[in-house]
């Protein structure tokens, strides 16, 4: 029997509106319609029918797109039970695809009083909160298509919509930090001419500025705080229609052949602990949406570590998260996601569980059979970490990949067995789970840490303009500062530092499995050892185009060309040294040209390998097929090495440069039996099928 339930949110149909919203604990719900200026005033109030189980709708004849509204819900105020009704609250609409207005600073955006947080509040909120706004979806794609980009093939940039382009000279000044700066064609293009085939988006759901934030005149710039899950972050258009506009930014970039991810933030919502606001959820329906205290359920179960953890054990909860995904791959266009703190998403009771409500609902739906799912594997509550846990069809970000990278490339003893194990996919993590190689989404940076530039600059956090006494970031960087903490014009180390950072990021190019690289990494962006600036919306984060590395750029748009170029660098299949027939084919080589051995491996002061690709039967995304041979030739030693050509790889066919970190701009020099590798530099050679 069909559904006959109204959809939930604010549906248009031309003439009037249908407005549905399900609280299973309310007595009544009441809509709120607001006049059409800003002076915020409430023009109607409507009495919603209760036309299922706890579903209550009205129709509103002549409301249509603009029209900003919310809810008041009258049911149980009883933070001992976990109930939290205040109809003197205005509330979002969870379904809401559209959010006006901002959060102030005052005493009535929460449900409880200030001087009892068991009392309830009976200031109204409504001139203080958000409103919701009815949209039209209409939208012409104008025949423009998903790139549908395998994930084996796919190749990340994660960057920020606002910090991307705040700074760029070729963006008009109206358009710097929206979707429409993004979707410029200036943008564009970069993206493009470096080859990236994804962005992937810090999150652009609604979210609210954090109040002790604001307090000391800073922002939340990464936007971790999400209140509403179908509404694009209105702070983030040129216009006033943030709909459209992402849309049109989609639109662009699939046009280009670029992807789009969103890092999306499930796990809790920006109202925070039980003395946070009530903007919404808590308002609505408390001990469906969150994981209450079993001891005390007037406070959360906070594995998140911001306060709450969203319970998606619960149906209403999952069915939100659920639609909210179908919404963005289905009307917005995008093509996949990344789950902030993943972990928290799978658990039942309270364990992870990789069979959990929330995967078997993104198994068996069928709008997203083709989007990406890349999970941070982990949250903050008990057994937290679950890398390599996840269910087939998912990737993960590898931050075991990071640390171990991080560590080879700064010449940490013992590291070169877990080395050669990251750059072949990682099978120790992921190959049990039953996945291939792109189940690791590999990364030497991120936006939560260091840049690039950073990594070989500072050994420190120096976040002393967070206005946290530099207590915040981490504390275990796995870098090093090349001799110098900082800024220097000392020409050896910078030319060490350039060197040592192209062999990070043309490692992580080239790694077999997801490889993401972070945004402005590839003009040499720097926050001056800054590694926590969440809350850095100013030239600390926003990226320095005026002072670009044109020869970053190039380097890395040619190391992404070649992995491109070449399904040896990318395969579907684990790589073994010694496969069943059929199987893909590695060599591990010492620098005098023998393969590697037990003892090799296990030499603490071993830092440099040869990884041989052979190219004779490649498992990639379009098939078997045969490709190039390669052979990288890293050298984590501070001083250079002579690598000699094994000969168990014959003498046919001549080997060629292909990529040389000490020396940037060579390109198809001929090698000899002996190949020089400078000091923290990686070679690729390659050899014609």
């Amino acid at each position: 029997m069909p559904d006959s339930r109204p959809a939930a949110g604010a549906v248009w149909d031309g003439s009037g509106t249908t407005f549905a919203l399900r609280s299973r604990v309310a007595d009544g719900v009441e809509l709120c319609l607001f006049g059409p200026d800003e002076r915020r005033v409430e023009m109607r109030r409507v009495e919603m029918r209760r036309v299922g189980d706890g579903v209550f709708s009205s129709r509103v004849e002549g409301v249509g797109p603009g029209t900003e509204y919310g809810y008041r819900v009258h049911g149980p105020w009883d933070p001992a039970t976990g109930h939290r009704c205040n109809p003197f609250k205005l509330l979002l609409d969870p379904y809401a695809r559209s959010i006006r207005g901002d959060v102030a600073p005052d005493p009535s955006v929460y449900g409880h009083s200030l001087a009892d947080p068991l009392r309830p509040s009976p200031l109204d909120s409504a001139p203080h909160t958000l409103r919701s706004v009815v949209v039209d979806p209409a939208f012409d794609w104008g025949g423009s298509g998903r790139p549908d980009v395998p994930l084996a093939d796919t190749i990340v940039y994660e960057t920020h919509v606002r910090g991307l382009t705040m700074l760029h000279p070729g963006i008009p000044q109206e358009l710097r930090g929206t979707y429409a700066g993004l979707g410029h064609p200036t943008i564009v293009e970069h993206l493009a001419t470096l080859g990236v085939t994804a962005i992937e988006l810090l999150p652009i759901h609604t979210f609210v500025q954090d109040q002790h934030l604001l307090h000391t005149s800073r922002r939340n710039y990464w936007g971790y705080n999400s209140i509403g899950f179908f509404a694009p972050h209105a702070e983030y258009a040129a216009g006033d229609d943030p709909v459209g506009e992402f849309k049109e930014m989609v639109r662009s970039l699939h046009r280009a052949g670029i992807e789009v991810i969103l890092d999306v933030v499930y796990n809790h919502t920006a109202e925070g602990n039980h003395l946070g606001p009530t903007l919404s959820f808590r308002g609505i329906d408390n001990a469906a949406w969150y994981r209450l205290d079993p001891t005390d359920p007037s406070r959360y179960l906070n594995w998140s570590g911001t306060g709450n953890t969203v319970d998606l054990a619960n149906p209403d909860p999952l069915d939100l998260v659920m639609d909210s995904l179908r919404y963005w791959a289905t009307e917005m266009g995008v093509d996949g996601f990344r789950f902030d703190l993943a972990a928290a998403l799978g658990r039942g009771a309270a364990a992870f569980d990789r069979e959990s409500a929330f995967f078997e609902a993104v198994d068996a739906d069928p709008e997203l059979s083709n989007i990406k799912l890349i999970a941070e594997p982990w949250d903050v509550g008990p057994g937290g970490y679950q890398a390599g846990a996840f269910p087939p069809g998912w990737s993960e970000w590898n931050d075991s990949y990071r640390d171990t990278c991080r560590d080879f490339w700064r010449s940490t003893e013992g590291t070169l067995p877990a080395f050669a194990a990251r750059i072949t996919g990682s099978s120790d993590i992921f190959e049990r789970s039953g996945r291939g190689p792109f189940a690791s989404v590999n990364f030497v940076t991120s936006h939560d840490g260091f840049t690039l530039r950073d990594a070989v600059s500072y050994e420190h956090r120096h976040n002393h303009a967070n206005g946290e006494h530099n207590q915040d970031g981490h504390r275990d960087n796995r870098t090093w500062n090349t001799g110098v903490e900082g800024e220097t014009s000392d020409r050896a180390v910078r030319e060490l530092r350039g060197r040592r950072a192209r062999s990070m990021l043309a490692t992580a190019v080239l790694s077999q499995g997801v490889p993401m690289v972070l945004g402005g990494d590839e003009i040499g962006r720097t926050q001056h050892g800054n590694n926590n600036a969440y809350n850095q919306d100013n030239a600390t984060s926003w990226y320095d185009w005026q002072a670009a590395d044109e020869a970053m750029i190039s380097f890395v748009a040619r190391v992404i060309r070649l992995r491109r170029e070449h399904p040896s660098l990318r395969r579907t299949a684990w790589l073994h040294e010694h496969p069943d027939p059929g199987g893909d084919h590695v060599g591990w080589f010492t620098p005098e040209g023998r393969p590697m051995t037990p003892t090799d491996w296990q030499m603490p002061f071993a830092r440099s390998v040869a990884l041989y690709l052979d190219g004779a039967r490649v498992h990639a995304s379009d098939g078997l097929i045969t490709d190039d041979d390669f052979l990288l030739l890293f050298n984590a030693h501070t001083e250079p090495l002579e690598f000699a050509i094994p000969r168990i790889l014959g003498r046919g066919r001549p080997w060629q440069v292909a990529v040389d970190t000490a020396r940037p701009h060579v390109d198809g020099e001929r090698a000899g039996g002996l190949v020089a590798v400078s000091g923290f530099g990686l070679v690729v050679l390659i050899r014609e099928a």
